[in-house]
């Protein structure tokens, strides 16, 4: 059982991510893997230093990190299984009643989708009965150029493990957050800092984490009588296995040197600009689909039950939010306290955490950038040189990338479908 803190009157459940060392400090239930350098010697080497456990990170010895190529993270993760899985057993059996696993990495690039897909396919071949809930970047695919040209195979990869192995996704889309830099915190330009703090927002604890996934977890650190686990968060969320991709809108947002656009908050104001489509933090046009579902999750210290009914009622009336007609037309709604840790500069913050089929235009730009690339055979020549391309005749074996592209069409598919109001007849015949 978790055990319960309360402090100024308010729950806190810390040990879900940390737990006590002997001095009494409080560590992260956290791992760090990269294969370079860089990054985390600036976490373990800066403000936070003494905060994380140093034996829960692991950075290659080579150094050299993936070169934005799938494979070569694939291969690392497959060279270096052993000593990832020996970190993570240790932190999963110091826990009381491990529930699941959280990952946090990008889709595009070596590392994080390489070594991070070989990552998800190990936990849960070893974990099955854990949930895995990842927060997955997803590169800019509206630009012309990209810094990583060989992004659509490392995305279409990615992609198919996100499908097989997790049990939730939660899709944050670097164009959607451009465009929410240019168009609601009014930054004309900016820079990749600048976008990254948007991610990085607000501090939990000494550490610097998303605001989506502050929010997101809010419900668990401070509980109230429902969605107090990761299950059912996902189980609210998730009405087809398959289709486990979740978007997400914040509103108030702001970053440092920024004001936000939102001057004064009330928790009608919240919900109604949750649903806004310029808040979604994904590109696709949530006016194309439906809604399967959606929770929104409330932060404030006084969040009246009756200004929740007027917001929702007010979502419907301006039809904001069109369901799918198999599934009940029912928008959630979680309230959760404030940090007590935390100066909040607003009264009530919100999370929007949908499951909506538009997203599954993301996915099929995914595919026809592949075709794009693959129909010219570009830049495969880095992959065949890694055991999962590798083949007797030198040529390689690129069938891994048809078939994650398969599997990336059929979860367009069965969204598609799900659009339907005879879907589970369909899906039964």
């Amino acid at each position: 059982m978790l055990n319960a803190f309360v402090i100024s009157g308010i729950e806190d459940r810390r040990d879900i991510f940390f737990y006590q060392a002997d001095d009494d400090h409080y560590i992260p239930r956290c791992v760090l893997f990269d294969l370079e350098p860089r990054v985390v010697q600036g976490i373990t080497g800066g403000e936070y230093r003494n905060l994380f456990n140093p034996e829960n990170v692991f950075v290659s010895k080579t150094g050299g990190g993936a070169g934005n190529n799938w494979a070569c993270g694939y291969a690392a993760g497959e060279k270096f299984q052993e000593d990832l899985l020996d970190i993570i057993d240790r932190e999963a059996d110091g826990s009381d009643s491990l529930e699941g696993f959280v990952f946090c990495h990008s889709i595009a690039g070596g590392t994080g989708s390489g070594m991070g897909s070989h990552l998800l396919e190990t936990i849960n071949d070893k974990y099955p009965k854990r949930l895995i809930q990842t927060y997955s970047i997803f590169p800019d695919m509206t630009s012309e150029g990209s810094d990583v040209v060989v992004q659509p195979y490392n995305s279409i990869l990615t992609l198919k493990r996100l499908t097989l192995c997790a049990d939730a996704v939660v899709v944050i889309d670097n164009a959607a957050l451009h465009g929410i830099m240019i168009n609601k915190l009014k930054v004309p330009n900016p820079t990749l800092a600048e976008t990254n703090s948007l991610v990085c927002n607000d501090i939990f604890a000494c550490i610097q984490v998303s605001t989506v996934m502050s929010a997101a977890t809010s419900t668990l650190r401070f509980p109230g009588p429902i969605n107090n686990d990761m299950l059912s968060i996902v189980a609210s969320l998730v009405a087809i296995p398959r289709c486990h991709f979740l978007v997400t809108s914040y509103t108030p947002l702001s970053i440092d040197r920024h004001a936000s656009a939102v001057q004064k908050t009330s928790v009608v104001d919240v919900m109604r600009r949750l649903f806004q489509p310029l808040n979604i933090m994904v590109s696709e046009s949530m006016r194309d689909g439906l809604y399967i579902s959606a929770l929104n999750v409330l932060r404030g210290q006084q969040v009246d039950l009756q200004e929740i009914y007027k917001g929702i009622r007010r979502i419907r009336e301006r039809g904001l939010a069109n369901f799918i007609k198999w599934n009940p037309a029912t928008i959630q709604v979680a309230v959760a306290k404030q940090s007590p840790f935390l100066s909040q500069s607003h009264k009530v913050h919100g999370l929007l955490l949908a499951n909506h089929t538009s997203i599954s235009g993301l996915f099929q730009r995914c595919i026809e950038q592949f075709d794009r690339l693959y129909s010219r055979r570009a830049f495969l020549e880095n992959y065949r040189k890694e055991a999962p391309f590798a083949s007797a005749d030198g040529q390689g074996d690129f069938s891994e990338m048809i078939h994650s592209k398969d599997v990336t069409q059929l979860l367009v598919d069965e969204y598609k479908r799900s659009e339907q109001d005879d879907y589970f007849d369909l899906w039964c015949a």
